[in-house]
Protein backbone atom coordinates (compact mmCIF):
# COMPACT_ATOMS: atom_id res chain seq x y z
CA UNK A 1 0.00 0.00 0.00
CA UNK A 2 1.54 3.80 -0.77
CA UNK A 3 2.61 5.91 1.63
CA UNK A 4 -0.13 8.64 0.45
CA UNK A 5 -3.30 6.03 1.13
CA UNK A 6 -2.34 4.85 4.16
CA UNK A 7 -1.85 8.08 5.79
CA UNK A 8 -5.76 8.33 5.21
CA UNK A 9 -6.32 5.58 7.58
CA UNK A 10 -4.09 5.74 10.36
CA UNK A 11 -5.06 7.88 13.35
CA UNK A 12 -3.05 10.75 14.19
CA UNK A 13 -3.54 9.36 17.50
CA UNK A 14 -0.46 7.12 16.00
CA UNK A 15 1.23 10.33 14.44
CA UNK A 16 1.33 11.90 17.77
CA UNK A 17 3.38 8.74 18.92
CA UNK A 18 5.47 8.22 16.35
CA UNK A 19 6.83 11.89 17.01
CA UNK A 20 7.34 11.68 20.91
CA UNK A 21 10.39 11.13 21.24
CA UNK A 22 11.85 14.70 21.16
CA UNK A 23 9.68 15.66 24.16
CA UNK A 24 12.02 12.89 25.92
CA UNK A 25 15.09 14.71 26.79
CA UNK A 26 18.73 12.51 26.71
CA UNK A 27 20.54 12.78 29.85
CA UNK A 28 17.93 15.75 30.91
CA UNK A 29 19.37 17.79 28.07
CA UNK A 30 16.69 18.94 25.59
CA UNK A 31 19.44 20.00 23.21
CA UNK A 32 21.02 16.50 23.82
CA UNK A 33 19.30 13.81 21.92
CA UNK A 34 21.94 11.32 21.44
CA UNK A 35 22.77 8.01 23.02
CA UNK A 36 26.22 8.84 23.42
CA UNK A 37 27.06 10.68 26.63
CA UNK A 38 27.48 14.27 25.58
CA UNK A 39 31.15 15.69 26.41
CA UNK A 40 31.66 19.14 25.04
CA UNK A 41 35.23 19.40 25.12
CA UNK A 42 38.43 17.13 25.02
CA UNK A 43 41.42 17.42 27.67
CA UNK A 44 44.63 17.21 26.07
CA UNK A 45 45.58 14.91 28.65
CA UNK A 46 42.90 12.28 27.25
CA UNK A 47 44.83 12.17 23.98
CA UNK A 48 48.17 12.52 25.16
CA UNK A 49 49.54 10.25 27.88
CA UNK A 50 53.63 11.23 27.56
CA UNK A 51 55.51 13.81 28.57
CA UNK A 52 53.63 17.49 28.61
CA UNK A 53 54.29 19.08 25.81
CA UNK A 54 56.82 22.49 25.51
CA UNK A 55 55.38 25.92 25.21
CA UNK A 56 56.76 25.81 21.52
CA UNK A 57 54.03 23.14 20.60
CA UNK A 58 51.43 26.11 20.75
CA UNK A 59 52.96 27.91 17.58
CA UNK A 60 51.95 25.04 15.44
CA UNK A 61 49.69 27.43 13.37
CA UNK A 62 52.81 29.52 12.31
CA UNK A 63 54.37 26.67 11.27
CA UNK A 64 53.52 26.55 7.61
CA UNK A 65 54.51 22.57 7.04
CA UNK A 66 52.74 21.51 10.44
CA UNK A 67 49.75 23.74 9.54
CA UNK A 68 49.48 21.72 6.51
CA UNK A 69 49.95 18.72 8.06
CA UNK A 70 47.48 19.09 10.70
CA UNK A 71 44.45 19.84 7.84
CA UNK A 72 45.44 16.74 6.24
CA UNK A 73 45.73 14.59 8.60
CA UNK A 74 42.46 15.74 10.64
CA UNK A 75 40.65 15.17 7.51
CA UNK A 76 38.37 12.13 7.78
CA UNK A 77 38.25 11.32 3.75
CA UNK A 78 41.59 10.43 4.43
CA UNK A 79 42.15 6.75 5.64
CA UNK A 80 43.15 6.53 9.24
CA UNK A 81 46.41 4.05 7.89
CA UNK A 82 47.54 6.77 5.77
CA UNK A 83 47.62 9.02 7.50
CA UNK A 84 49.24 7.03 10.10
CA UNK A 85 51.69 6.65 7.32
CA UNK A 86 52.04 10.22 6.44
CA UNK A 87 53.06 11.12 10.34
CA UNK A 88 55.67 7.89 10.47
CA UNK A 89 57.53 9.27 7.33
CA UNK A 90 57.24 13.20 8.29
CA UNK A 91 59.43 12.43 11.47
CA UNK A 92 61.74 10.40 9.38
CA UNK A 93 62.15 14.16 7.25
CA UNK A 94 63.15 15.39 9.74
CA UNK A 95 66.13 16.69 11.64
CA UNK A 96 67.37 14.69 14.83
CA UNK A 97 67.51 18.24 16.24
CA UNK A 98 64.31 19.33 14.90
CA UNK A 99 62.06 16.57 15.12
CA UNK A 100 60.72 16.84 18.99
CA UNK A 101 60.19 20.03 18.92
CA UNK A 102 57.75 19.51 15.44
CA UNK A 103 55.81 16.50 15.51
CA UNK A 104 54.88 17.89 19.56
CA UNK A 105 53.62 21.21 17.52
CA UNK A 106 51.64 18.69 15.25
CA UNK A 107 50.38 16.67 18.39
CA UNK A 108 48.86 20.09 19.46
CA UNK A 109 47.82 21.72 16.15
CA UNK A 110 46.12 18.12 15.94
CA UNK A 111 44.11 18.54 19.07
CA UNK A 112 43.25 22.19 18.84
CA UNK A 113 42.09 21.46 15.26
CA UNK A 114 40.13 18.05 15.72
CA UNK A 115 38.68 19.32 19.04
CA UNK A 116 37.34 22.36 17.62
CA UNK A 117 35.88 20.88 15.06
CA UNK A 118 34.03 18.29 17.31
CA UNK A 119 32.78 20.94 19.32
CA UNK A 120 31.23 22.63 16.14
CA UNK A 121 29.52 19.09 15.34
CA UNK A 122 27.97 18.58 18.93
CA UNK A 123 26.85 22.29 18.92
CA UNK A 124 25.40 21.07 15.41
CA UNK A 125 23.76 18.03 17.03
CA UNK A 126 22.16 20.85 19.35
CA UNK A 127 20.36 22.84 17.06
CA UNK A 128 19.37 20.00 15.29
CA UNK A 129 17.65 18.14 18.15
CA UNK A 130 16.16 22.05 18.73
CA UNK A 131 14.55 22.05 14.98
CA UNK A 132 13.20 18.80 15.59
CA UNK A 133 11.72 18.86 18.67
CA UNK A 134 9.72 22.16 17.64
CA UNK A 135 8.74 20.50 14.45
CA UNK A 136 7.56 17.65 16.58
CA UNK A 137 5.73 19.89 18.74
CA UNK A 138 4.33 20.96 15.62
CA UNK A 139 3.13 18.08 14.63
CA UNK A 140 0.99 16.81 17.68
CA UNK A 141 -0.68 20.02 17.36
CA UNK A 142 -1.36 19.52 13.69
CA UNK A 143 -2.40 16.12 14.68
CA UNK A 144 -4.73 17.10 17.08
CA UNK A 145 -6.37 19.56 14.79
CA UNK A 146 -7.28 16.89 12.56
CA UNK A 147 -8.51 14.79 14.63
CA UNK A 148 -10.91 17.75 15.70
CA UNK A 149 -11.60 18.22 12.26
CA UNK A 150 -12.45 14.25 11.76
CA UNK A 151 -15.01 14.74 14.43
CA UNK A 152 -16.83 17.38 13.63
CA UNK A 153 -20.35 15.87 10.88
CA UNK A 154 -20.22 18.65 8.65
CA UNK A 155 -16.18 18.54 8.03
CA UNK A 156 -15.33 19.12 4.78
CA UNK A 157 -13.82 15.66 3.40
CA UNK A 158 -11.56 17.13 0.76
CA UNK A 159 -9.88 19.36 3.44
CA UNK A 160 -9.41 15.96 5.61
CA UNK A 161 -7.66 14.13 2.98
CA UNK A 162 -5.26 17.07 2.59
CA UNK A 163 -4.41 18.08 5.78
CA UNK A 164 -4.11 14.16 6.84
CA UNK A 165 -1.90 13.42 3.45
CA UNK A 166 0.32 16.85 4.12
CA UNK A 167 0.74 15.72 7.86
CA UNK A 168 2.01 12.38 6.90
CA UNK A 169 4.59 13.69 4.89
CA UNK A 170 5.58 15.54 7.15
CA UNK A 171 6.08 12.92 10.02
CA UNK A 172 7.84 11.06 7.47
CA UNK A 173 10.43 13.84 6.49
CA UNK A 174 10.34 13.87 10.87
CA UNK A 175 11.25 10.51 11.06
CA UNK A 176 14.00 10.98 7.89
CA UNK A 177 15.85 12.95 10.25
CA UNK A 178 15.31 11.48 13.48
CA UNK A 179 17.17 8.37 11.61
CA UNK A 180 20.48 10.44 10.13
CA UNK A 181 20.26 11.98 13.74
CA UNK A 182 21.60 8.83 14.75
CA UNK A 183 24.69 8.90 12.09
CA UNK A 184 25.09 12.49 13.15
CA UNK A 185 25.75 11.50 17.07
CA UNK A 186 28.64 8.99 15.71
CA UNK A 187 30.67 11.42 14.56
CA UNK A 188 32.19 13.21 17.40
CA UNK A 189 33.23 9.61 18.80
CA UNK A 190 34.72 9.16 15.47
CA UNK A 191 36.45 12.64 15.66
CA UNK A 192 37.45 11.66 18.78
CA UNK A 193 39.20 7.97 18.24
CA UNK A 194 40.87 9.62 15.30
CA UNK A 195 42.84 12.06 17.66
CA UNK A 196 43.68 9.32 19.68
CA UNK A 197 45.38 7.25 17.06
CA UNK A 198 46.84 9.88 15.67
CA UNK A 199 48.26 11.31 18.83
CA UNK A 200 49.44 7.71 19.89
CA UNK A 201 51.07 7.36 16.47
CA UNK A 202 53.00 10.49 16.72
CA UNK A 203 54.19 9.52 20.51
CA UNK A 204 55.50 5.92 18.82
CA UNK A 205 57.54 7.42 16.01
CA UNK A 206 59.35 9.72 19.22
CA UNK A 207 59.94 6.95 20.43
CA UNK A 208 61.38 5.13 18.02
CA UNK A 209 64.22 8.01 17.02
Amino acid sequence: MQWRSLTRIIPTAAVTAIVAWPAVAAQGDPDWPCIQRKVPELSLGQIWTDAELPQTAADWSKDAAVSALVMELSARRVPLPEAQEKISEYAKSLPEGERERRMTMLVQGLFDHMNRERADVIAGIARYARKQRDMAALLRQEASAVDVLRAKPDADANEIVLRSDRLAFQTRIFQERTQSLGFVCEVPTLIEQRLYALAKTIAEALKAR
